[in-house]
């Protein structure tokens, strides 16, 4: 059984692709964040996923945005008013399922995604107004999946309280779960 950490001790956290500088956003861009990855990244070993490029989506592509009720929003192409809510839901729940075999101790999501943002993604009402009350598609799906898996959005980890706070729990979640295998080892050899 494989712990959270890789073979040279890293915690494993999962992350947005495009933080770490890939060219993977719409408009073919990234959203690279330094620190996370030149700073953070000499301790961690991190998983990217980009859902809309994993889903299938092109780069460059047209945006995503979402609409509708906010707890349930919609994932429409900005200029051709496209939904593609089944296929993102689809490709997520069978993404989080693949997730599991990671043993994130984490995930730091890219903020105002329609897909990954984690607080605050604008949702757009009947009239086209935008409201900053969402949730992005896989974000949902993942924290929905992994309740207590600790998770943190690029900007908010600028913050140094909820970055301490965030690095406390990564730390708490991977120690919890080793803790928990050693316990679930120990109880298989005392039945043989």
């Amino acid at each position: 059984m494989k712990t959270s950490k890789n073979a040279h001790g890293k915690i494993r956290i999962g992350i947005s692709t495009c933080l770490l500088g890939e060219n993977v956003r719409y408009d073919s861009g990234h959203a690279l964040d330094s620190f996370l990855r030149d700073t953070l990244g000499k301790y961690v070993e991190y998983v990217p996923v980009c859902p809309e490029v994993e889903c299938g989506f092109s780069i460059p592509r047209e945006s995503f945005l979402l609409m509708g009720d906010p707890k349930q929003p919609r994932l429409i192409t900005g200029s051709t008013s496209e939904d593609h809510t089944g296929r993102m839901k689809a490709w997520a729940r069978k993404r989080v399922a693949e997730l599991e075999d990671e043993k994130l101790a984490g995930f730091i999501f890219k903020s105002s995604s329609p897909s990954c943002g984690m607080v605050s993604v604008k949702v757009y009402d009947h009239k086209g107004v935008s409201h900053k009350v969402g949730v992005g598609i896989f974000a949902r799906i993942f924290m929905k999946h992994f309740p207590l898996t600790p998770v943190e959005e690029d900007g908010r980890l600028h913050d140094p309280i909820l970055w301490e706070n965030f690095i406390n729990r990564i730390f708490v979640n991977r120690s919890f779960r080793e803790t928990m295998i050693t316990a679930m080892r120990k109880s298989n050899c005392a039945k043989i």
